[in-house]
């Protein structure tokens, strides 16, 4: 029993991904034309179909307008009782059909025909109905459906899916589409968070631990205590201007060198080059550098002047990480 689901769930993805694979040979003319079509229109993407394909169209439509292309979900039964008042006279109208002879299919396209809009077709079968009323045909075609009696929709929607996410990427490449453009549309969540969260959100909350070049060594440790950040900067006496950084780490390693320690001093121990890094920076470009150099606190500068410690557990606590 056990070989035979393995048997089965390894064919199923065998047939699906050589379905995926076929879509290239219709990268063609027609889909230029489609990007095209979308591209210039000044109006929106509407995307219909009926049954698995329309659950599809939804998904469609999720992608486009996350990466700024405004779009439209209407479902084919739907706009023929009335929905149909959603599409405007400069929308593109996409329609999603395995057969192309769905009798909702029929009903619709002709009718958004009569308004003057263009209609794609995104179809599996390019001598069915919808195909030949169609301005345009995105070809998605499958020899055969993962579905052991080749009827449940499997392989046909995977690629309809797949066309559908090739005609997003096409259109994001075309518009410009940036990584600060996707952020305006994805705000919330750990994702939306590693977009937009610089690192001036974080670390105006923590301590700005300081002490200066002179310090001694009970300073240096009462200021690390204090801040709770493992760390302490060495700065000039206007305090604005970093000479070095002295973490818990650099005073284990002092402790481990050095029998005499009652005349050390912040200048003794101090390491010249600390990272840093600008206020503006996003925070998972402030994670990328802790992580370059295996640390844990960042020193925060702005315009050449210190402005506090950015430490790893706030990045943690912001999901960052």
């Amino acid at each position: 029993m056990q070989s035979k689901i393995v048997e089965t769930a390894r064919r199923t993805i065998q047939l699906e991904a050589s379905s995926v694979a076929g879509l290239e040979e219709f990268i063609d003319e027609s889909f230029v034309e489609a990007i095209n079509a979308v591209h210039k229109s000044k109006g929106r993407l509407v995307v219909s179909g009926i049954g698995k394909s329309a659950i599809i169209a939804q998904k469609i439509v999720a992608t486009l307008n996350s990466t700024g292309m405004p779009s439209l979900f209407m479902h084919a039964a739907d706009a023929i009782h009335g929905d149909l008042g959603m599409v405007q006279q400069d929308d593109v109208v996409m329609v999603i059909s395995k057969s192309g002879e769905s009798p909702e299919i029929k009903v619709l396209v002709p009718l958004v025909k009569n308004f003057g809009n263009i209609v794609i077709g995104m179809v599996g079968n390019t001598g069915s109905f919808l195909a030949k009323q169609s301005d345009i045909v995105l070809n998605t075609t499958v020899s055969k459906e993962a579905c052991p009696n080749n009827l449940a929709p499997t392989s046909s929607t995977t690629a309809q899916m797949v066309m559908g996410d090739a005609l997003a990427v096409a259109l994001m490449e075309l518009n410009g589409f940036t990584g600060k453009d996707f952020a305006k549309y994805h705000p919330g969540g750990n994702l939306g968070k590693r977009l937009y969260l610089q690192v001036a959100d974080l670390y105006r909350n923590n301590e700005k631990p300081s002490v200066l070049i002179g310090a001694t060594l009970k300073e240096v440790i009462i200021e690390i205590t204090r801040s709770r950040l493992g760390v302490t900067a060495v700065v000039d006496g206007g305090r604005d201007k970093i000479i070095g950084v002295i973490t818990d780490g650099d005073l284990r390693r002092m402790l481990e060198k050095m029998d005499n320690i009652s005349t050390v001093k912040a200048a003794d121990i101090l390491s010249r080059h600390p990272k840093t890094i600008e206020g503006d920076a996003l925070a998972v470009d402030a994670l990328d550098v802790l992580r370059k150099y295996d640390i844990s606190q960042l020193l925060v500068v702005q315009d050449g002047k210190y402005m506090g410690v950015l430490h790893l557990h706030d990045l943690i606590r912001e999901g960052i990480v």
